[in-house]
């Protein structure tokens, strides 16, 4: 499904569909330190319903199954749904899977004890998703808003990967981050209170291969609306560049949290 926010990428369409296959394979790269802080935070543990908004291939639910809370995942995308059930069923775990937009999510009936969105609150429109979401939580409940990002001014691999993409996709607006706390949208502050939040560093291990495939899955390439030849091109320069360095590394990343509880 192709996606549009004036406010990402200069408007143009991505589609997340179209990186669904890398983006299983690929970005399934969160370190156990991030899940750990979740649980220290009691998000995602035993006893609590648990739903994933954004879930792109059940990246959360997958990771944090083991610690008990009961998983649904959602994603505005089939394809990545698609991944997400057959990566789960094959991990012989039970979560439930659907697809629907963020801003839609008020239409169904179950309620909940957290929401997460992990890599995605971005994409939503707000003033739709904070009533919505207050009425998707049983009383007390919580809404954990998640994100790992690369440092490209501090890690020089990142750096020069962020470069190669905008040579190929110049309205990218993925790139250039730094570590800071996540902003809380305004509209969300009239259902919730500010719980908890927080940012930690984070060195996460890649090949040459498992980056390119990292980078291949992300908005600026693979869900973009590049031609399959620019984002060959992409890819053949992208490795020629990961030749010049060792063949596994680690990337310097920032984890970034904000927990918010239902008024």
């Amino acid at each position: 499904m192709e996606i549009s926010r004036t406010n990402i990428d200069n408007g143009n369409k991505f589609d997340w569909g179209k990186a669904s296959q890398d983006y299983a394979k690929y970005r399934d790269i969160y370190p156990e330190e991030f899940y750990k802080k979740l649980v220290e935070l009691g998000i995602g543990i035993k006893g609590q319903k648990v739903l994933d908004i954004g879930t792109g291939t059940g990246v959360l639910p997958r990771n944090m199954y083991s610690y008990g809370a009961e998983w649904t995942g959602t994603d505005i995308s089939a394809e990545q749904i698609a991944q997400a059930k057959a990566l789960s069923e094959n991990g012989g775990m039970d979560i439930d899977y659907f697809s629907c937009p963020a801003e839609k999510l008020g239409d169904i009936e179950n309620r909940f004890d957290v929401l997460t969105a992990c890599q995605c609150y971005w994409y939503f429109e707000h003033e739709k998703t904070a009533p919505q979401f207050s009425g998707l939580l049983n009383e007390g409940g919580k809404v954990a808003f998640l994100m790992m990002n690369w440092l490209p001014f501090e890690d020089e691999i990142a750096g020069k990967t962020e470069e190669l993409v905008l040579k190929y996709n110049p309205e990218w607006t993925g790139g250039g981050d730094k570590m800071k706390p996540m902003f809380v949208p305004e509209p969300y502050l009239e259902y919730f209170d500010v719980e908890d939040s927080g940012e930690f560093l984070l060195n996460v291990h890649f090949t040459r291969e498992s980056w390119n495939g990292r980078i291949r899955a992300c908005r600026g390439i693979g869900a973009s609306s590049l031609t399959e030849e620019q984002k060959s091109e992409w890819e053949k320069e992208h490795m020629a560049m990961l030749a010049g360095y060792p063949q596994e590394f680690d990337i310097k990343h920032y984890a970034a949290y904000v927990v918010l509880k239902k008024k």
